[in-house]
């Protein structure tokens, strides 16, 4: 219930939809003889849309999400194992097309072929289900298995996690599947502004693991006072950011993950890892 609920539940909130239904419902009480109201309603639809893409209002959502966790410094500790989140690639066009399409997260898929080449002896898991309500559609697994080879990755290493439909699921299936054992370092790649979320459900399903953000949307904390060249580029990335502090508070009160923001690990516990991870 919770899948359908939330995919109905961002289509009614998302910015852009939102204020253009506004601008339409404004137009039609125009139109109804509530001139006054609808005229007000449509114009101050129009001024937010034109705000919003324009400003740096997008930028400023996005921030303080792809700021919470810091790019990742490669260092001496082993790394067991590279878990993928799904997200980054079209599974219904790849499968009519007959070859791998990825989306604006491609990034994703980049680094899991980089971080294969890096650490050859980690266990490789991608971890992603089908997107579509009804589940008719391939898995995001199933396209990586396909086009494994297109991306330089060795099929034979490949753990694919093909069930999950949400980043929840994401954590508990892979938890499940691979046993990840005490003091080992596992890093987690998806998209910065998605890394809170990502760590905070595998932290509550009791897989401690290593952010490796990619990704990014923003250039850093000078992107505060960045317009926009184009309202398009404003509005996209408000949608998204407001998708993401949705689904935080909406997992929070759930209870899928450990806190309303999840933040990076202490030092000592850092540092905790570190002493406890077999060496090499």
């Amino acid at each position: 219930m919770f899948f359908p609920l939330s995919k109905l539940l961002y289509f009614l909130v998302t910015p852009s939809n939102t204020l253009t239904l506004l601008v339409l419902v404004g137009f039609g009480l125009a139109a109804s003889g509530w001139l006054r109201l609808g005229l007000w309603l449509g114009a101050l639809a129009s001024i937010l849309l034109v705000t919003v893409g324009f400003t740096p209002i997008a930028g400023l959502v996005a921030l303080p999400l792809e700021e919470r966790f810091p790019a990742h410094v490669a260092d001496d500790i082993p790394v067991a194992g590279i878990i993928v989140l799904g997200g980054a690639i079209e599974t219904r066009t790849s499968a009519e097309r007959g070859q791998l399409v990825v989306n604006d997260a491609g990034e994703r898929q980049i680094a899991m072929a980089d971080l294969a080449r890096r650490y050859p002896q980690s266990r490789l898991v991608f971890t992603g289900g089908s997107g579509s309500l009804n589940g008719t559609t391939a898995s995001e697994a199933e396209i990586v298995g396909r086009y494994a080879e297109t991306m330089g990755l060795p099929r034979t290493r490949l753990i694919l996690e093909d069930r999950s439909r949400n980043t929840r699921e994401n954590a508990v299936f892979s938890a499940a599947l691979v046993k990840p054992k005490p003091g080992e370092r596992w890093l987690l790649v998806t998209s910065a502004w998605h890394m809170p979320r990502a760590v905070g459900c595998f932290r509550q399903a009791g897989f401690t693991v290593t952010a490796y953000p990619v990704d990014y949307r923003t250039n850093g904390w000078g992107d505060a006072l960045r317009f926009n060249g184009f309202a398009s580029d404003g509005l996209m990335l408000l949608d998204l950011m407001v998708k993401e502090w949705l689904g935080l508070v909406a997992y929070r009160l759930a209870g899928y993950t450990d806190a309303l923001l999840p933040a990076p690990q202490s030092a000592s516990v850092s540092s905790e890892v570190a002493e406890t991870a077999p060496s090499r």
